[in-house]
């Protein structure tokens, strides 16, 4: 589980860095007894995302574990990728 939440983090970051244009980027991770939670939001660009196997394969590695992974704009601007890696 901690492989894949370093993995999907690595992938967010670089995407932000490379599509968010000049921007803060957050990383927050939450422990739970059942889980973890990942957020990665950044305020650039935002935007509609990409076809790629970036956030694909994020999204494989979220689902393999019995998680999930969402990504798209942010409420507030920006960019933001969410997801949860059960126990």
């Amino acid at each position: 589980m901690e492989t894949t939440a370093y993995r999907i983090v690595q992938e967010a970051v670089t995407n932000a860095l490379r599509h968010a244009g000049p921007a803060r980027i957050e990383v927050r991770i939450g422990y739970r007894p059942d889980g973890l939670s990942v957020t990665v939001r950044d305020n650039g660009r935002g935007g509609v995302p990409a076809a790629g196997n970036g956030l694909r394969g994020m999204a494989e590695r979220a689902t393999g574990l019995g998680g999930w992974l969402r990504a798209g704009p942010a409420d507030d601007g920006g960019f933001e990728v969410r997801g949860w890696l059960p126990v």
